[in-house]
């Protein structure tokens, strides 16, 4: 369980198709089921009460603040919650590691949540100047900038396209190299629109994908 202090505020995020998630699951009374993308717990919740009396559940993040949140949020089902900081990629390792095996069920939510891109200074999102860090474990070697900074022209097209579905990758990553060093979200931010544009009636910021692909 992770020893990370949760922050002060109380997020509010309502966790997506919720009943979808436990009726796909087939949750029953008694079974052991895990969450490899725990967050700040929504589907964990909703699981460990349709597996009642008798059920368990393992909660996996790698993100330590989450983890926190998790952490008091299911506390009250005491033993038969249990976290663990991790990667869900890594899902199989640390069931072995924490005894939970064999499993019912497991749910993996993978991506960038709500939490994450409203909490100031984590850098996933360009609404704010920030340092363009990105990382979901914050303790994680790499960050976006090192990949806009270090990565070739041909390398970061790559990423951008394969990750971000964006028809526009070349001519963006030429831009990025061309302004680099970028050390903030609003530097990525203005690369990409100084690299394809945007049009006042445009909806969607030229930069969501490629932030969404980093």
């Amino acid at each position: 369980m992770s020893s990370e202090r949760a922050p002060q505020h109380d997020p509010r995020h309502e966790p997506v198709m919720l009943h979808e998630v436990v009726d796909a699951l087939a949750v029953r009374p008694g079974g052991r089921y895990v969450d490899a993308t725990v967050g700040l717990g929504g589907h964990a919740r909703a699981i460990i009460d349709a597996a009642q009396p008798c059920g368990r559940l393992l909660g996996i993040d790698r993100d330590p603040q989450a983890l926190a949140i998790a952490t008091e949020r299911l506390a009250p089902y005491g033993d038969a919650v249990v976290l663990a900081r991790g990667e869900f990629a890594d899902v199989a390792r640390i069931c072995a590691e924490r005894g939970f095996t064999p499993v019912d069920g497991i749910l993996i939510d993978a991506g960038v949540s709500s939490f994450q891109l409203d909490t100031p200074g984590r850098g996933f999102s360009f609404r704010r100047d920030e340092p363009l860090d990105m990382r979901m474990d914050p303790d994680g070697p790499v960050t976006a900038a090192d990949i806009v900074n270090t990565s070739d022209e041909f390398d970061l097209a790559a990423i951008i396209f394969e990750y971000g579905e964006e028809r526009r990758s070349r001519r963006i990553a030429r831009e990025i190299v061309a302004r680099r060093p970028l050390r903030t979200t609003t530097d990525l931010a203005r690369a990409v629109e100084a690299a394809v544009g945007r049009r006042g009636q445009d909806r969607i910021h030229p930069a969501t994908l490629t932030f969404q692909a980093l």
